[in-house]
């Protein structure tokens, strides 16, 4: 573009936050290869650990070379990334795609539309996300979890912000240190700014990515975040951000049911115990059920989720105690309830078993 000339549609940069994962490449090759106006530039934040000696192990197309920047990240989690790599850019719109998606062949024409339509007030713009399912079993517990993206609010996977909009609020929290709810988090504040956020027509496929057997485990640190959300938004939190509680009452009965036996045979009270103890395997046996119905019921899922239904109930509960201790001292954001200004948006976001 030549100085002094107005472009057609509204620029755009990408910021990628990434651990250069094999499926970035994937992401570029997608970006390079899709049909409309190509973005201004692409900024990929490096957040690998800063003492990682080794460079970002990507591949660029030859189309996107000129556009590309890479900035570190520091190691400090997606909010953090995001927040350097959307602070870098002048554009006025600043689009942020995770490094395990695949834009659609016609993404940079559907976002360019996206941008054209929104009006003055329009702060951002969500993608569609897919998630292929299997199509010759059911899904397990994993896969389960990541389709519940396709109906998921707000999240980073594919979320285009007016850049006006994120300087108003001063961009992502980044005390949340995962890439959970700070997506929520971010948009809360932007609606209760006075900003409208919509869902566009572009569309951005999220395969499932491979996960560790202890994967669902490992999520339940997303408990402690839910502690923080409630004390900068407020106990109706969840309500405006589209997040049910999902069966976190559920594990706090279940982990008090078996403390209470161990307390109880601890104690010399046999019958007591015994009476916990059953509370406590019928609470267990019943999540571990729900979990295994609509799956594909293999020998390894129902291993797995009989091991992983007994570790998550006090795994969730002791994240959640840890963030009752970590952010006593967090105080409520104060504004407007950011639902009496949504548009456009349905569906539910995504939320630990």
């Amino acid at each position: 573009m030549t100085a002094g000339e107005v472009p057609e549609y509204p620029e755009y940069a990408v910021v990628v936050p990434t651990l250069g994962r094999p499926s970035l490449g994937r992401l570029l090759a997608a970006l390079a290869e899709g049909e409309g106006p190509a973005p201004a530039r692409v900024v990929l934040v490096d957040d690998r650990p800063p003492r990682d000696p080794e460079p970002l192990d990507v591949s660029v197309p030859e189309g996107l070379r000129d556009l590309v920047e890479i900035v570190p990240g520091g190691g400090r989690g997606p909010a953090a990334a995001r927040n350097a790599g959307w602070r870098r850019v002048p554009e006025p719109w600043v689009a942020f795609l995770d490094d395990d998606v695949v834009p659609a062949r016609g993404w940079r024409r559907a976002l360019a539309a996206d941008l054209a339509a929104a009006d003055p007030g329009t702060g951002g713009i969500q993608a569609r996300i897919e998630v292929p399912a299997p199509s010759h079993r059911r899904p397990t517990d994993w896969e389960r979890g990541t389709m519940g993206l396709a109906s998921a609010s707000w999240i980073t996977a594919d979320m285009v912000y007016r850049r006006a909009a994120l300087r108003d609020v001063g961009g992502f929290d980044e005390r949340f240190r995962r890439a959970f709810r700070e997506d929520a988090d971010l948009a809360l504040r932007v609606l209760a700014a006075g900003w409208l956020l919509t869902v566009g027509e572009r569309v951005t496929t999220h395969p499932v990515r491979p996960a560790g057997p202890w994967a669902s485990v490992r999520a339940q640190a997303g408990n402690a975040d839910d502690v923080l959300m409630g004390r900068l938004h407020g106990p109706g939190w969840r309500r405006r951000a589209r997040a049910p509680r999902g069966r976190f009452p559920g594990h706090v009965a279940v982990t008090l049911a078996g403390l209470g036996a161990l307390a109880a045979l601890a104690a010399g009270r046999p019958r007591v115990a015994a009476a916990g103890a059953g509370l406590w395997l019928a609470g267990t046996a019943e999540f571990a059920a729900a979990r295994i119905r609509p799956g594909p019921r293999t020998a390894a899922e129902l291993r797995l989720m009989a091991v992983t239904s007994v570790a998550i109930p006090p795994v969730a509960v002791a994240h959640w105690v840890t963030g009752l201790v970590r952010h006593r001292g967090v105080g409520p954001r104060h504004g407007v309830p950011a639902d009496m200004f949504i548009s456009g948006i349905s569906g539910n976001s995504l939320v630990h078993d």
